[in-house]
């Protein structure tokens, strides 16, 4: 008869074993029974080692179903045939975990493919590698930019350009750059953002990559259109009448006789008219030259001497330059950091500059309103980069415009120059930042210095 119940079995096997370590007892010691006494013996010892193993059984399963799970083998499976009641619901339940893990494992490895599929598809390049070097992943369209079979280590694009590996491990979190390559004769403008994240307690940088020369040479041709514009308007205004009164001087001075020019003889009202018209001609020069060195001193901003100071000082100067021209116009004026000892990194006399040429274009955009307003507000955005607003609730700005506020002599003001925008823009883009703008007619605007 099998026993089916591990309870029987066990209990079986302890009466087998009392009933061996009796006879051994009745029989010990007489002589006649020594060879029997052995015999028992051995058999009290196999008894012992039997049940010990049958009552491990459970703890070699559950040892065998562990090493399974530690070492990923969802192959193995586990039987009851003869081992009861108790072993048969314990071998199901391991079979189900099993099951499951299996489950799990196809449904992480079609994750893994389909996230592969993706980011070999897009066509912007994905590098993803950690701070000693290593490349964890890296997409088709990487291999394409960068002209290269394959690679294991960032070190490896020293070949590419020169100084890239440095570039690459230098970027933080948000940060961005402009590479240049030549590749199959072909200039590439590529323009990589940085992200960094933990994962497995270990540093990642993921790195993507796009060609964005084709979209800067669009814009490079739009500026240039722009600042033709600009500058044949502004030439134009001056040179017509210079040229007008050019003509009038010579009506004035000369007489032609048979072709030969000959000096006419003024009177005192001719000869007023040719000062006035020589003069205007000397005005219209100098706006000219004036609007010229303008334009040149757009390009002569200094080279940023950066510093590590705190937001509270940069918004205290400006509020104490301005102190007087707000009270003129009764502006509640007022700023917050967030958090309160904020500190930034940059030229404290340039950005000094954006900010008061921010606050004077508030200033004039909230002078007929009933009760104005103007506030700066510093606090970090989700990248942690550095961000200042300046907030005021004047006309705003209308919407066929705003594209055109920083381009160089556009204003919109009687007595604007046109520059404060973009020399701003132009200092920010000095400091690796950005200035946006967002306006609603009516409601207000809000500019935004982003280091």
């Amino acid at each position: 008869m099998v026993y089916k119940n591990f309870r029987i079995r066990i209990v079986f096997r302890v009466m087998l074993l009392f009933c061996s370590v009796f006879a051994l007892s009745m029989i010990w010691g007489a002589e006649a029974y020594r060879i029997s006494c052995f015999i028992i013996l051995a058999i009290i010892v196999l008894q012992v080692i039997e049940l010990i193993a049958y009552a491990e059984r459970t703890n070699r399963k559950l040892s065998q179903f562990l090493l399974a799970i530690k070492h990923a083998d969802f192959t193995s499976s586990f039987h009851y045939e003869e081992s009861g009641k108790n072993f048969k619901q314990l071998t199901d339940a391991f079979n189900d975990v099993i099951d499951e893990f299996k489950k799990y494992r196809a449904e992480k490895e079609e994750k893994h493919n389909y996230l592969q599929t993706v980011v070999q598809h897009v066509n912007i390049g994905i590098l993803v590698y950690m701070r000693d070097g290593k490349v964890d992943m890296y997409n088709k369209a990487v291999r394409d930019l960068l002209g290269i079979p394959g690679m294991k280590n960032i070190h490896e694009l020293e070949t590419v350009r020169k100084g890239l590996p440095d570039l690459l491990m230098r970027m933080k979190s948000g940060e961005k750059n402009l590479l240049k390559l030549y590749h199959n004769d072909e200039i590439h403008q590529i323009s990589i953002l940085a992200t960094e994240f933990r994962m497995h307690n270990e540093s990642y940088i993921l790195v993507s990559m796009q060609d964005i020369h084709t979209q800067l040479e669009e814009k490079e041709i739009e500026a240039w259109q722009k600042m033709i514009r600009v500058l044949t308007h502004e030439i134009m205004n001056s040179m017509t009448p210079i040229s007008s009164l050019s003509d009038t001087i010579t009506e004035l001075l000369f007489d032609e006789n048979d072709g030969q020019k000959q000096i006419r003889q003024l009177d005192q009202e001719d000869l007023e008219g040719v000062y006035d018209a020589i003069h205007t001609i000397t005005n219209r020069a100098q706006g000219l030259l004036n609007f010229v060195e303008v334009y040149r001193n757009l390009t002569r901003i200094p080279k940023p001497n950066f510093r590590y100071f705190e937001v509270r000082n940069l918004f205290e100067r400006a509020r104490l330059l301005m102190k007087a021209r707000m009270g003129e116009n009764q502006i509640d004026f007022s700023y917050e950091i967030f958090p309160e000892d904020m500190m930034i990194t940059a030229d404290p006399d340039l950005i000094d500059q954006v900010i008061i040429n921010l606050i004077v274009n508030a200033i004039d955009a909230v002078k007929h309103i009933d009760r104005p307003i103007i506030k700066l507000l510093a606090f970090k955005n989700h990248n942690n980069r550095v961000c200042i607003e300046i907030r005021d609730n004047g006309q705003g700005i209308k919407p066929d415009i705003l594209d055109k506020i920083f381009m160089p002599f556009f204003t919109s003001k009687k007595s604007g120059s046109g520059i404060g925008l973009s020399l701003s823009r132009q200092i920010m883009h000095l400091h690796k930042g950005s200035v946006a703008v967002k306006s609603k007619l009516n409601e207000g605007s809000v500019f935004t210095l982003i280091f």
